[in-house]
């Protein structure tokens, strides 16, 4: 039986928290902003008005990390994925 509190994919992000795992995630922030978030986390590690330079600075993240960044349009749906896990 399936956790009541997961949205279907368990503890994805929480088992990724504090990992070198945790992939970077940009997404539409709030009051038209574009956020860059850790997985696990809740705070962004990087806002900006400009999607290219959210999208920078999570390339940025994963590459030091050496984990993905995720690229989500508008509308939330993932539209790229890079990854820096080599």
């Amino acid at each position: 039986m399936a956790d009541e509190n997961t949205d279907g994919r368990g503890n994805y992000f929480e088992d990724r928290e504090g990992t070198g795992d945790a992939r970077f995630h940009v997404v539409p922030g709030d009051q038209e902003k574009w956020a860059v978030k850790e997985e696990g986390k809740d705070e962004p590690v990087f806002t900006s008005d400009d999607k290219n330079e959210a999208v920078d600075e999570a390339k940025k993240q994963a590459e030091e990390a050496k984990t993905k960044a995720i690229i989500h349009d508008d509308d939330g749906k993932i539209e790229d994925q890079i990854e820096y896990d080599v």
